[in-house]
């Protein structure tokens, strides 16, 4: 058994789980921000899954350096460096390893969805809809980090043909339409945005259907992007934004088979049979902590 703690910016998720990501137990707190509380926080939950000192997996946003068990600059918990591995393993007295969040979601959503946890089985990806636009990659079974934590860093693939300009410093950004965060910023007037975005579009807005068509358009350069330059068996898309379910995954079905009209390439790859939603409320991140910590 391994215990796998997802940390948001709003809650701390954990689970204790076996070697086939099935969860035995569950805790969620709120989260609550600053250095001391999060590491607090963060064994209050792995001690209220299990008495006995398993090894646990910590997914968490931010910069990560796993080898070192550090975390840099989450914002939205006002951490600017923390040696969250040493300080959390010291006090529970077992080994810890942390993994950026979207990595651990990837781990977590392949074994939920994909039946991902044996050898051979090719490669799954998860695309997180969520406040920004990334994706894991697992292969095998097994995460692919890179070669410097960078991969899947798709967001911030310069094609955006709107050249909004993002935070990050560049211009046309995925990100800057094809993620919650953005479409709450092109459609301030509702929360959630995207429902009421496809619910107007079909009744004739003309705004709404400019913006719908603006991120479906980016949506489905994301999924082109890993459908081309990963191959995967399976594109699991997840986070905030997919929460929109059916309405939303139509309509990127219909915008990716739009895209293969008359193109044999598009035809041949066949995204939209791949594409797969992540059940709403599956714990996929605690539970990609807790198959990392087993990989250790």
């Amino acid at each position: 058994m391994t215990i796998g703690i997802d940390i948001g910016g709003t809650k701390i998720e954990g689970v204790l789980a076996d070697p086939t990501g099935a969860v035995h137990a569950t805790c969620r707190i709120s989260a609550r921000p600053g250095n001391d509380l999060v590491v607090e926080d963060t064994v209050r939950v792995a001690r209220s899954l299990t008495g006995m000192p398993v090894p646990v997996g910590i997914g968490i946003p931010g910069q990560i350096d796993a080898e070192h068990g550090v975390v840099r600059n989450v914002v939205n918990l006002g951490i600017t460096e923390l040696a969250l591995a040493d300080e959390v393993g010291a006090r529970l007295g077992a080994p810890v390893r942390i993994e950026n969040d979207v990595n651990a979601a990837a781990l977590g959503a392949a074994a939920v969805v994909g039946g991902e946890r044996k050898a051979g089985t090719g490669t799954v990806v998860f695309l997180n809809l969520g406040t920004g636009l990334a994706a894991g990659i697992v292969r095998d079974g097994r995460l692919d980090r890179g070669s410097t934590g960078a991969i899947g860093e798709i967001g911030h693939v310069p094609v955006d043909p709107n050249r909004l300009p993002c935070p990050c410093g560049q211009r046309g950004c995925l990100e800057t339409v094809a993620c919650g965060g953005a479409v709450a910023r092109l459609w301030p007037s509702a929360d959630p945005a995207m429902p009421d975005i496809l619910r107007r579009a079909a009744q004739g807005d003309p705004e709404a259907r400019r913006v719908r068509d603006m991120v479906l358009h980016a949506i489905g350069d994301a999924l082109q992007i890993v459908a081309q330059a990963y191959d995967p068996r399976l594109i699991l898309v997840g986070g905030g934004m997919a929460r929109t379910g059916a309405p939303l995954f139509d309509a990127i079905g219909a915008e990716m088979r739009r895209r293969a009209e008359g193109c044999p390439f598009l035809t041949t790859l066949d995204i939209p049979s791949r594409v797969r939603p992540v059940p709403d409320g599956a714990p996929i991140g605690a539970i990609g902590a807790a198959l990392a910590a087993a990989e250790e």
